[in-house]
């Protein structure tokens, strides 16, 4: 079995986290217990996103955010009320966020994070970033590298979403059931059923990799012919923020839909369709639910070092309305 960390439950934690125990085990919820969260981001995928770590019950979250809340913020982020309107976007979270779950130490933070030093990020054990620069998010993935840090990032744009995940060289513990004949020969077949639980490692690229992977490279485009093109859109919008330094708004549609274009053409000519930028704008409220549940669900996972991780990228495809895991530079 993967390694406990000595972290005892109180009677009122075990008594609170009493479900998610019987679910994944007493010594997965002493290591979620331990964790120190840092999440970067507070608009609704962000929220999502601290809503299901704070109610796992983890040791500590902190909330990263400069930026103010808007009216835009309404689509998604529910941690804000609508008075709130032009105040810090993580301190107006901060009093939904500590009622989920008032044994979870909530901080805020308002600076920004691309002015953080390196050792600003040493003090957590896992880090996500949302609403980030590409230049950012690698530089604090390396940063994270170096520490041993779990790293995580993700965005929503419209109804299109992601998460990444860097683990570096992760150890979990993997649940196996197997069959076990108790009948002997010739006799009517009785089996038992015997649960075990065996450890396994796995290797995750860096982000910078995932960065430079060649998605024009022709095994991947006839891949997209059954996968759609939901991991290249996810690079126009993030090379849109990039050049903008904002994200798609609703206010200049159509300028904004010809600069996505312009950078369709220039990186991915042929393999997105205009009809895939027609949904960018703002953060649909569902999407941000899938895709904050499955990002904060394999933080769970890192943390508690209970089952297989996602290996790398997940994607949320808007036309098929699902979601896929899709391993990238792997």
């Amino acid at each position: 079995m993967v390694e406990n960390n000595g972290i005892e439950l109180t009677e009122d934690e075990a008594e609170l986290y009493d479900r998610q125990i019987r679910l994944w085990g007493l010594d997965s919820q002493k290591r979620i217990r331990a964790a120190r969260i840092l999440i970067c981001g507070l608009n609704g995928l962000g929220a999502e996103v601290a809503k299901n770590i704070i109610l796992s019950g983890v040791k500590s979250v902190a909330l990263l955010d400069d930026k103010l809340v808007s009216q835009s913020d309404f689509c998604s982020q529910f941690l804000v009320s609508h008075d709130s309107i032009g105040q810090n976007r993580a301190e107006a979270s901060l009093f939904r966020a500590q009622a989920l779950n008032p044994m979870v130490e909530i901080v805020v933070d308002k600076e920004n994070v691309c002015e953080k030093p390196d050792e600003y990020f040493h003090r957590f054990d896992v880090v996500i970033l949302i609403e980030v620069p590409s230049s950012i998010l690698v530089r604090v993935d390396n940063i994270c590298r170096l520490q041993g840090i779990k790293f995580f990032c993700g965005d929503v744009w419209g109804m299109n979403g992601y998460s990444f995940t860097d683990l570096q060289e992760h150890e979990f513990a993997e649940e196996i059931t197997k069959y076990k004949v108790l009948s002997e020969e010739n006799q009517k077949q009785k089996r038992e059923t015997v649960k075990s639980n065996i450890k396994r490692t796995l290797a995750f690229p860096p982000l910078q990799d995932v960065f430079d992977f060649d998605f024009n490279a022709p095994f991947f485009t006839r891949k997209l012919k059954r996968t759609g093109p939901a991991y290249v859109t996810t690079k126009i919008l993030q090379r849109f923020r990039d050049t903008e330094k904002r994200d798609p708004n609703p206010a200049t549609r159509n300028d904004d839909l010809q600069k996505l274009f312009a950078i369709r053409d220039e990186i991915a000519k042929g393999l997105v369709p205009d009809s895939a930028f027609v949904h960018v704008f703002a953060q649909v409220s569902p999407v941000a639910a899938i895709v904050g549940g499955e990002l904060s669900q394999e933080v769970i996972k890192a943390v508690s070092q209970k089952e297989p991780p996602h290996l790398n990228v997940f994607l949320f495809d808007p036309v098929k309305c699902c979601g896929f895991v899709e391993p990238i530079a792997v």
